[in-house]
């Protein structure tokens, strides 16, 4: 009997048949394998009712047994370094009141979370986004496109199985800069309780050969380990620019990491579940191969944000600064029609510089005034607020990041994309309307319609 973890880098003659012709694997353990785990592991522990391990399996997407054996160590040493003030170190037994009164609370298992990770994704940029619906305002067919294309698949698996159909393995998010792309992808991440690895473009790319291709076939093999997995590819025309234009670092080396990609995403399994986001500002340049139907075939628009979006960035922005009582978010957000997100929060950190311009002028003057007196220095305060001369002065020198000529290219880009779905739209609307007509009583009393047999109708 022999065990190892990498089967592909044995002797050939080892496997044949007649030494170790038997081959059992062992993957990684699902949600009903996780929750056995956990029970295992703490079958000796005081643990209080209102932990729900049953939770705890499907907050642990990706977890091998030693991963969970690690969590409810980090939970039980955060139960003990709660006691420590109470331990006498010098002691050679603790009392029993003291070890009875050592128990792991639901709070001490969300801090081990925090403080754990799969160990098949730990030298990669992973994590587990805090990121919701409720952060994003507005937005509702965007959301309602995702929540359909990734989040469905995951959470109603038995329906896609009932129905025969295979899930969508990739999404392309497009639009003007600064319209949170970014925060749409953690957002599906989060509500799928899936795993995120985000990968910044040129991240893959390196000046020795063969070693870009071999990034992205780690990348992918560690996220079918840690599935369900939703991996981000932020700045992808980066590295997906149309084979033959000379992108990615000289026209050859950028075709083998797009050919590598596009291998990877093919042979991703369904069962694997593990979903592509790419982000880009210039679908243009992107090969058509990407987009093709059965790999990033979902290509969804992020426009400029609207009422609701720019109103829910202006609060959160401004969530942790002072407010006076006369700042009115909404009539804010009704003048900043046409910005970006990103032009939104430019806006709120100005405020605020000019906030803290203000109360650091107004304690200088306040020092000198003291020192002309001969008065000791006054002590420094912190009651400035943030009023709505501030942010009418900051509007002053506010800016549209998306200029009207880029809006109509994207706007263009996007009627292009649904040109055919509405040529389709408008024929069998065409053929129904003409159907309708033929069966209703008066159309052969219609002047100006000529007489058609059925065949040409529905021809």
């Amino acid at each position: 009997m022999a065990a190892t973890n990498r089967p592909n880098v044995l002797e050939p003659a080892l496997r044949r048949f007649g030494r170790f012709d038997l081959e059992i694997s062992i993957p990684v353990p699902d949600d009903a394998g996780r929750l056995d785990i956990l029970n295992i592991k703490t079958r000796g522990m005081q643990i209080s009712p209102e932990v729900n391990f049953e939770m705890l399996a499907q907050d642990t997407q990706g977890y091998c047994g030693a991963d969970l054996a690690q969590l409810v160590f980090e939970a039980a040493m955060l139960a003990v370094r709660e006691k420590l003030p109470e331990i006498d170190m010098e002691a050679e037994r603790l009392p029993e009141a003291l070890l009875s009164s050592l128990r792991l609370e639901p709070d001490h298992f969300r801090r081990a979370l925090t403080l754990t990770n799969p160990s098949s994704l730990r030298e990669s940029a992973i994590e587990m986004p805090s990121v919701t619906w409720d952060d994003i305002g507005g937005l509702e067919d965007v959301k309602r496109e995702l929540k359909e294309t990734v989040q469905y698949p995951v959470l109603h698996a038995d329906k896609f199985e009932f129905f025969g159909m295979s899930p969508s393995k990739g999404v392309l998010f497009y639009g003007p800069p600064g319209c949170d792309k970014t925060l749409l992808a953690k957002a599906i991440a989060n509500e799928c309780k899936a795993n995120f690895i985000s990968i910044k473009g040129p991240e893959l790319l390196t000046m020795w050969f063969g070693e870009s291709e071999a990034n992205v076939r780690d990348l992918f093999d560690k996220a079918r380990q840690a599935a369900p997995c939703v991996i981000f590819f932020d700045e992808m025309d980066s590295i997906a620019k149309a084979r033959g234009s000379g992108g990615a670092g000289g026209s050859e080396a950028g075709d083998r990491v797009i050919n590598q990609i596009l291998t990877e995403i093919d042979g991703v399994g369904s069962k694997k579940s593990v979903f592509v986001i790419g982000a880009t500002n210039r679908p243009d340049i992107l090969d058509p191969a990407v987009m093709r139907p059965g790999r990033l075939d979902q290509l969804i628009y992020i426009p400029l944000p609207d009422y609701e979006s720019r109103l829910s960035v202006f609060k959160a922005n401004l969530r942790k600064s002072p407010l006076a009582d006369d700042v009115d978010l909404e009539q804010l957000a009704n003048r900043t029609d046409g910005f970006s997100g990103a032009d939104i929060t430019e806006v709120c950190q100005r405020a605020c510089k000019l906030a803290i311009r203000h109360e650091i002028d107004k304690q200088l003057a306040a020092e000198a005034e003291a020192a002309k007196k001969g008065l000791p220095e006054p002590e420094q305060t912190n009651d400035g607020l943030l009023d709505m001369k501030i942010f009418n002065e900051a509007m002053s020198t506010a800016r549209k990041s998306v200029s009207k000529s880029e809006l109509a290219k994207y706007l263009g880009f996007k009627k292009d994309f649904s040109a055919n779905t509405q040529a389709e739209k408008d024929a069998m609307a065409a053929n129904a309307k003409a159907a309708a007509s033929a069966a209703s009583p008066g159309a052969a009393a219609a002047p100006a319609e000529p007489e058609a047999d059925d065949d040409e109708l529905y021809d």
